[in-house]
């Protein structure tokens, strides 16, 4: 009897949860994520190691934001993001047989716009099986319900690009001094360059690795289409 109880909870307790997260992710279609899990993390870390980082961040949309931007990410990031529906599935084979080469030496993902994007927006970071499973539900979520345009918007509007500096519009301040808007080809390159890991690259002193990256994004970003819808 009491198992019983214990499993019907249970029951309930992911049928909540499912119910939650759609309910959620359809919100987002429309309103803002006013804040990530991410953001809250970098916080508190900065307050247990005694240094305050704060949240710099401006939302801008779509239709604010210089196309550059858009083809600078999607050439770094993830080239095939228009042809996918949320996993590039050759990508995580080819991730995995690295992987198994490297023998732990050195993990390679194969994470998607739309997967880092469900990992910013709901998740916190961490490569546990629970967290990745999570992510490729919330992967599937919003590509069923947000359309690439606004998976897009989603994703540069807050992935971090520095302490505390969040979304394109504050990056775009903090290093270029002029709005997102008015970011040049070679701007967004720069900014996109930074992203594998923007708390060890800054665009404010790119190193000569990020230079060639810089470059090699540039060029890739004269063939890259922007979504309709």
């Amino acid at each position: 009897m009491f198992l019983k109880k214990i499993l019907v909870w249970i029951f309930k307790t992911i049928v909540a949860l499912v119910i939650f997260s759609v309910v959620l992710t359809a919100i987002y279609t429309v309103v803002n994520p006013p804040l990530t899990p991410l953001m809250l993390i970098r916080v508190f870390e900065g307050l247990a190691d005694a240094k305050a980082v704060g949240i710099s961040k401006d939302w801008e949309s779509y239709d604010n934001i210089s196309p550059h931007v858009f083809r600078a990410v999607i050439a770094a990031e993830d080239g095939k993001f228009l042809k996918h529906e949320g996993f590039d599935w050759k990508a995580i084979e080819n991730a995995q047989k690295r992987n198994e080469r490297a023998k732990g030496k050195k993990l390679y993902g194969a994470s998607t716009i739309t997967m880092q994007t469900a990992k910013n927006a709901f998740l916190w970071p961490g490569r546990s099986y629970l967290r990745k499973g999570l992510e490729a539900y919330f992967t599937v979520l919003i590509e069923a319900l947000w359309g690439k345009k606004r998976i897009l918007e989603v994703y540069v509007n807050i992935i971090e690009w520095g302490d505390g500096i969040y979304g394109v519009e504050a990056a775009s301040q903090e290093y270029f001094k002029k709005p997102a808007k008015n970011l040049t080809a070679q701007e967004a390159a720069l900014l996109a360059s930074v992203l594998p890991n923007p708390r060890r690259w800054t665009p404010a002193k790119p190193t000569k690795y990020i230079l060639k990256r810089r470059s090699f994004i540039q060029t890739r970003m004269r063939g890259i289409a922007l979504p309709k819808e």
